[in-house]
């Protein structure tokens, strides 16, 4: 999982960069067009907010891999690559738009799709260990 988390990390970072810094650049890389009007850029860079910010997350979780905020963070990941995926996919097909990076991107968030699936399916056991402790250690506290 830290690996996962490493790689989303430099991934989302770097989209996030491109997007606050040059958000016209970027969107012509990957749909084949730039973002037209204040309104469009505006967009542009609050996504390249939340890419930056999901980039952290990832990057401070790397050495937590078996918390159930490590697990909650590769689900949202997880849901971020496959609706990602999907939304560019769409993008290519249904809209017909076509940046030089758009079929690789939906490749990349498919295979970060794939990856948050096995990490998940590897760690449920350490979870409900981890959860039986938490229960336990707060009976022996009591109430607060």
């Amino acid at each position: 999982m830290t690996i996962l988390q490493i790689a989303s990390a430099i991934v989302e970072l770097g989209a996030g960069l491109a997007l606050l810094c040059c958000p016209s650049a970027a969107a012509t890389l990957l749909i084949g067009a730039p973002p037209e009007g204040p309104a469009a850029l505006t967009v542009a860079r609050v996504c390249g907010m939340a890419l930056l910010t999901l980039g952290v997350a990832c990057g401070l979780a790397r050495g937590d891999t078996q918390s159930r905020a490590a697990r909650g963070l590769i689900v949202a990941m997880l849901i971020y690559d496959v609706g990602v995926a999907a939304l560019l996919a769409f993008a290519a097909v249904g809209m017909e738009l076509h940046g030089v990076a758009l079929w690789p991107a939906v490749a990349l968030h498919g295979m970060m799709s794939v990856w948050c699936v096995a990490c998940l399916r590897r760690t449920p056991v350490k979870l409900a260990m981890d959860s039986h402790v938490l229960n336990r250690s707060t009976m022996e506290r009591g109430p607060r």
